[in-house]
């Protein structure tokens, strides 16, 4: 009950800047639990000494007790039944919806929005999911990512129906590109870069903007066939050169890349710029609905010229907004470079914010679901909620988290006067069935706590060890102190025994904490709650990851 009293009134404060109130914790602890109301007057002392407790709390303190005792209540619950993705505008039947990563190496936390948001909407309407990868540009391409990525797909639960790989639908580009400049649409320049840009900015037309189509389309063969082996040739997509926004002005659509493809090696040299094959594949693909990051606003209304031009149907487009997601790194060349200098062990190191990586730890793929599509389909920015991710992750592994002490930093001291005595701790708390960790105490033991613990304390201070008895300070001997936990409030600690083993936890800040294992953690692998300290992925003897609080 007691429990249930601190879970109820730190929901409350929460929820009103920090203050709970007496009688909105009384009203619903007995809304809950009817059956307290003969005992109200007696449970009423506890109800004030903990309304008195959190509300002495700082917010943040209490965000911090939330998270590490209660996490269900950083979670929002949804108070109707409505879906939280909004409908898709003119959905006739079943959609087309597709993902397209670049190549450049295995999903991040960023990406998995994308795929898991294109997913639901396919789920609700019936249609297609295409996993289209994007590797136009061989100079920004690592092999390994081409299965990668669909495994990250596989393990987050993304059911993708269709798989293309643009360097394999070069000639259809190709043959696009062609119908655009006999049409008029498109055109090759051979100006400096600088130059062109400053055209564009002043809206003047490239000298080359005019020339008879004929000419163009010779220049292009001539390249694209490796004839004309000079590296300046670009392919232009005409729009207009008065456009309000200098960024969707005559926009390049073909560049020179000698760099051989690690897809189709020397096959092509002439590559399509990303607006150029994505409004191709779009409509060829029968794209029915795109969803994508504001940031492709641009790109959106470049790629409309080619449907313009060809007299295609529009895709309905939605820009969802921009999410920041701090203490992550996301870039996959800055990850690369991390992982060839030794910096990070892998693509999973614990250090990134891969799918990869997050799953090693110990986050679940229902967590990325749930996140994004409680977040829902914005068009405005922010910032993304590690609390409230982990919390939902804290809710999918709690019940199947046995428990365990670890201690960071040890410290060894010495009881005097204590009996022989027997440790009886559950593995899960307040499910018997579950079973105990028990341990033989000797007389007088040496044991390891915490040196965070010990540090600060003043003589007289009691406190207790957690499932064994209590300890006071006295000098710089600890004394027994009485096996009863009388329910005062002391510090509890955990602790271990002579029979302990070394242990370290690898955390995403790079850093790591040493400590000790209690024994019966010895050769278990999997998930736990470190008593105290956080959940932990054991992956070794002596290892373990630290997954979140």
């Amino acid at each position: 009950m007691s429990s249930q009293i601190e879970k109820i009134t730190l929901r409350n404060a929460i929820a009103h800047n920090g203050k709970a109130d007496v009688g909105s914790v009384v009203n619903k602890l007995l809304g809950s639990s009817p059956e307290l109301k003969p005992k109200i007057r007696e449970i009423m002392v506890e109800i004030r000494a903990a309304v008195e407790k959190i509300n002495g709390m700082k917010p943040e303190d209490q965000i911090e007790l939330a998270k590490s005792e209660y996490p269900d209540i950083l979670v929002e619950e949804k108070k109707s039944n409505e879906h939280p993705l909004a409908e898709l505008k003119n959905v006739r039947g079943r959609v087309v919806m597709r993902m397209a990563p670049s190549p450049s190496g295995p999903l991040h936390l960023g990406h998995t929005r994308m795929c898991i948001l294109n997913d639901e909407y396919v789920k609700r309407y019936g249609g297609d999911l295409i996993l289209r990868i994007e590797d136009t540009n061989p100079n920004n391409i690592y092999p390994p990512a081409y299965e990668m990525i669909q495994e990250d797909n596989r393990w987050l639960g993304v059911n993708f129906t269709k798989f293309i790989i643009q360097s394999e639908r070069i000639p259809l580009y190709y043959e696009k590109a062609e119908e655009l400049i006999m049409m008029g649409k498109a055109y090759m320049c051979t100006c400096k870069v600088e130059d062109f840009k400053k055209d564009l900015m002043n809206s003047q037309a490239c000298p080359h903007r005019d020339i008879r189509p004929e000419e163009h389309l010779q220049l292009f063969r001539d390249v694209v066939s490796g004839k004309d082996r000079s590296k300046s040739p670009v392919l232009i997509i005409k729009t207009d050169l008065f456009h309000p926004n200098p960024a969707v002005r005559d926009w390049i659509a073909f560049r020179v890349i000698e760099t051989p493809h690690p897809h189709t090696g020397k096959k092509y040299r002439f590559y399509p710029l990303m607006n150029f094959s994505v409004a191709v594949d779009d409509h060829e693909l029968g794209l029915t609905h795109v969803i994508r990051g504001s940031d492709h606003i641009n790109n959106t209304e470049r790629q409309k010229y080619i449907f313009k031009y060809f007299d295609w149907p529009l895709p309905e487009y939605f820009h969802y907004g921009m999410i920041h997601i701090g203490d992550a790194i996301l870039k996959t060349s800055l990850m690369r470079k991390g992982i060839e200098s030794g910096k990070y062990v892998g693509w999973d190191d614990v250090q990134l914010a891969t799918v990869r990586s997050l799953a090693k730890r110990g986050y679940r793929k229902e967590t990325f679901r749930k996140y994004w599509v409680d977040s829902g389909l914005k068009d405005v920015n922010s910032d993304f909620s590690w609390d409230i991710f982990n919390s939902i992750n804290r809710l999918l592994i709690d019940k199947s988290s046995d428990r365990y002490f670890f201690v960071p930093d040890p410290v060894e001291i010495k009881i005097e006067g204590s009996p022989e005595a027997t440790s009886r701790i559950p593995l899960y708390p307040n499910e018997e069935s579950r079973g105990y960790r028990t341990y033989k105490v000797e007389k007088n033991p040496v044991i390891s706590v915490p040196s965070g613990d010990i540090m600060g304390l003043k003589d007289g201070d009691i406190i207790r060890l957690k499932d064994l008895y209590n300890i006071k300070k006295d000098g710089d001997h600890f004394i027994f102190a009485g096996m009863e936990n009388t329910g005062e409030r002391k510090k509890i600690i955990q602790w271990v025994g002579k029979d302990a083993q070394e242990f370290s936890i690898l955390k995403p800040d790079g850093t790591t904490d040493r400590g000790l294992i209690e024994s019966l953690l010895a050769g278990k692998r999997g998930i736990f709650q470190m008593e105290r300290y956080a959940f932990v992925n054991v992956i070794g003897d002596h290892t373990g990851l630290y997954l979140h609080r």
